[in-house]
């Protein structure tokens, strides 16, 4: 038989390794060139895999829910039009013959580690102080493990740019075993890695289930998120200015354009796109809101990448990124907002899709809301909330007399890390957002 090795490809800058969601075939199906033959999930993003060739699925390496390494073997294709059914079925049993023979040679370890349930909760890992990535994975065994940061950050990771692997930890547990005699040395585990003192008191309450009250377990994506915003809350001193802006010129022209500009480019014009050019330009106006922070050190970013939180029919978020947003004009801008948000609905976006942003803004007025006050997406330093635009009685100014009217205004609200970016910096380049929204030419040609 002509075998096929179909392997984990590299899914994008500082992936190495992803989890088996699903099998989309079954040992004895045939799989044609691109077809989608397996479904896998990275700490970025869910994928689907197309087949890169063709032929009869014989093997399939890693069951539902094992994690490969990016690279690793994890199924064999037979190319030969000629295998039997009995061929296929004896590979099979040689496959899972020789899967029994690895897992009984695994340590006493790493069984105690995959097959310990416990109805305890266990602290969430915080994020290393030297902003090394650690998988979900890495962190669940240890946090079963009683592992510390500080012992994660003595690990040796033999992944891309020492990224600490499964493989790597538990051969860390092997050579450590008095390390999983206790768990009291590591009460640390629940204080950010940026500080000590009243964190590391803090439990999750015990929340009593009464009769009627449904259990909804978490998907991966939602876990994910929340321990995001868990970070975030306790790396970042959190605080947020706002500013009302008067939009009534954007407004105005945005509806008056919208079906021409449908018409020439084949686009919808949405506000997104203007408030991503208003916020880029005030980004060049003021730098330092475009940073990020490793430890005492300010990492000045050069490129304007704005990642822009986008909510998915499940009901959660996922923040896709327009890179070098600054260089784009505003239908460059258009087309690559439409073109993101479709590909985040549909879920076909690719890991460097959501990787790379220095700056985030989230449209809360979609949903009706006036204003918000937005979570921090680390490792960046600031965010901004655009509230919906509302037809409101305003003072108007003129050289003969003021008088009422009736404009559009919206609130925008900037929640920034005050570690680094102080009131004056935030507010005002929140201020300079508005007054690029404010100032919005209304006879502009596109």
């Amino acid at each position: 038989m002509a075998e096929i090795e179909i392997r984990l490809p590299k899914m994008g800058e500082s992936v190495t390794e992803a989890t088996i969601t699903n099998w989309l075939k079954e040992v004895g199906d045939t799989v044609e060139i691109d077809e989608p033959l397996v479904e896998v999930a990275t700490d970025k993003v869910d994928n689907e895999l197309p087949s890169e060739f063709s032929g009869v699925l014989i093997k399939k390496l890693y069951e539902k829910d094992a994690v490969a390494q990016v690279g690793d073997i994890i199924a064999i294709l037979n190319s030969d039009s000629n295998t039997t059914i009995d061929q296929i079925e004896v590979n099979s049993i040689d496959s899972e013959n020789s899967n029994s023979e690895k897992e009984a040679s695994e340590s006493l370890t790493e069984n105690k580690v995959l097959n310990n349930k416990k109805e305890d909760k266990v602290p969430v890992l915080p994020v290393s102080s030297n902003g090394k990535f650690y998988s979900p994975l890495v962190k669940s065994i240890a946090q079963k493990e009683g592992l510390s940061i500080e012992n994660l950050e003595n690990i040796n990771g033999s992944g891309k740019n020492g990224r600490v692997t499964k493989k790597d930890i538990l051969s860390y547990l092997k050579l450590k075993p008095e390390l999983t005699e206790t768990k009291s040395s590591t009460l640390n585990l629940s204080q950010p890695s940026v500080g000590s003192g009243f964190l590391g008191n803090i439990k999750e309450p015990v929340v009593s289930i009464n009769q009627g009250d449904e259990i909804i377990e978490m998907d991966r994506m939602r876990k994910l998120i929340a321990e995001h915003m868990v970070m975030s809350t306790h790396v970042a001193p959190h605080v947020t200015s706002y500013v009302e802006a008067d939009v009534t010129n954007l407004f105005n022209w945005r509806n008056k354009i919208k079906k021409e500009f449908a018409d020439k480019e084949g686009e919808k014009m949405t506000f997104t796109p203007i408030f991503i050019e208003a916020v880029t330009k005030a980004i060049k106006d003021f730098p330092m809101v475009n940073v990020s922070v490793s430890g005492d050190k300010i990492i000045k970013r050069k490129d304007i990448n704005i990642g822009m939180a986008t909510a998915l029919p499940s009901g959660n978020l996922i923040v896709p990124v327009i890179k070098n947003a600054d260089l784009l004009n505003l239908t460059g801008l258009t087309k690559q907002v439409n073109k993101l948000a479709d590909n985040a609905r549909n879920n076909k976006l690719n890991p460097e899709d959501i990787q790379g942003g220095t700056y985030t803004i989230t449209n809360v007025g979609t949903f009706g809301n006036v204003m918000g006050t937005p979570i921090i997406n680390q490792p960046q330093v600031a965010i901004l909330a655009v509230g919906a635009i509302r037809k409101v009685p305003a003072v108007i100014e003129t050289s003969e007399g003021d008088f009422i009217g009736i404009r559009y205004k919206m609130f925008l609200s900037h929640s920034y890390d005050h570690r680094v970016v102080d009131g004056a910096l935030g507010g005002r380049f929140v201020r300079k957002v508005a007054d690029y929204l404010e100032q919005f030419d209304k006879n502009r040609v596109i």
